[in-house]
């Protein structure tokens, strides 16, 4: 038993100082992650009805509003339940779950970015042999270590933190993170194998990081000779740069204050910071992919104008 942790409710102290305010949150947050679930299952359907939309890009793009819904779904109705009720508990094996979700999902965020940027690559690098090198078999392997390899991953490191034997229950967030279980440890635990994975782990998302650096400087050096690549690129391609940003921006922002910023910020600030991969590509990707690409845009502007024309029938 010495190995088996002893802990069997964590609490979740990051909401305490957001209960002044709890309803007007609650209110809030649930209007925000309606908004999340109807905009991806709004680009979902879309792509999955029509046929025309059965390409490589749109079903990656599918995927990645299947990933949103998928992370979401593992914060936002917790931390709504969280909000209602008068203590903010969560059991071992649910704290185990969301972190492994929470991680998961930001890893196959990224990895579905590689995923597309190679796609992108192909379409305006190598247009001849495109059709020939993304088949759906090629597609449908893409789309698979998209999924299992961050799911892999971090079975493995949740594995691991569960061989953890506790001494704490207290997490100062309003979810659980992986990292701060395995700080929970007793003195004298070793945790050198959950070391090795989050370094492992961090190698293989940075080498994702640097292949989508040198796909774009390809497809840049491509684009500036010929004016038709130009354009694609500027349909195609922006989306998913201004998505990689988004999502670089808030994944870096939220690593740099874990390791360097100051505990002595409000609660409220530091919650904010460490949900900002949850608020913003979560609502901000379906809305730029739908607005951008042209055929998406048109079959949602088809479908608004054919309501728009029905009652007038009637």
């Amino acid at each position: 038993m010495d190995n088996v942790s002893v802990v069997r409710i964590f609490t979740l102290s990051g909401i305490n100082e957001t209960m002044n305010y709890r309803l007007t949150i609650f209110s809030l947050t649930l209007l925000y992650y309606c908004v999340i679930l109807f905009v991806n299952i709004s680009l979902i359907v879309i792509i999955i009805l029509d046929e025309n939309l059965h390409e490589p890009m749109y079903i990656l793009l599918c995927n990645f509003c299947i990933n949103a819904l998928y992370g979401t779904t593992g914060f936002y109705p917790k931390f709504l339940l969280d909000l209602l009720s008068s203590s903010q508990e969560i059991s071992y094996g649910g704290c185990l779950f969301q972190a492994f979700n929470m991680y998961s999902f930001a890893c196959s965020d990224l990895s579905i970015l590689a995923v597309m940027a190679y796609d992108r690559y192909l379409a305006i690098c190598r247009p001849l042999h495109y059709h020939s090198l993304m088949t759906k078999r090629r597609l449908s392997q893409l789309v698979c270590f998209s999924w299992f390899t961050p799911f892999c991953i971090f079975s493995i490191s949740i594995l691991l933190t569960s061989r953890l034997r506790l001494c704490g229950t207290n997490i100062q967030k309003l979810f659980c993170v992986n990292w701060v279980i395995v700080k929970l440890a007793c003195p004298g635990t070793d945790t050198v194998l959950n070391d090795v994975i989050s370094y492992a782990t961090i190698f293989i998302y940075v080498s994702h990081g640097f292949f989508i650096i040198w796909t774009y400087m390809h497809l840049i050096k491509k684009c500036v000779k010929s004016k038709e690549d130009r354009v694609k690129f500027m349909q195609t391609c922006v989306p998913h740069i201004i998505s990689l940003i988004t999502f670089l921006v808030v994944i870096v922002f939220d690593l740099m204050y874990k390791r360097f910023g100051s505990t002595d910020l409000p609660q409220s600030l530091q919650n904010f910071i460490a949900i900002e991969f949850l608020l913003i590509p979560p609502i901000m990707n379906p809305l730029i992919y739908g607005f951008k690409l042209t055929k998406i845009r048109n079959r949602i502007l088809g479908l608004v104008y054919i309501k728009r024309k029905s009652p007038r029938k009637k």
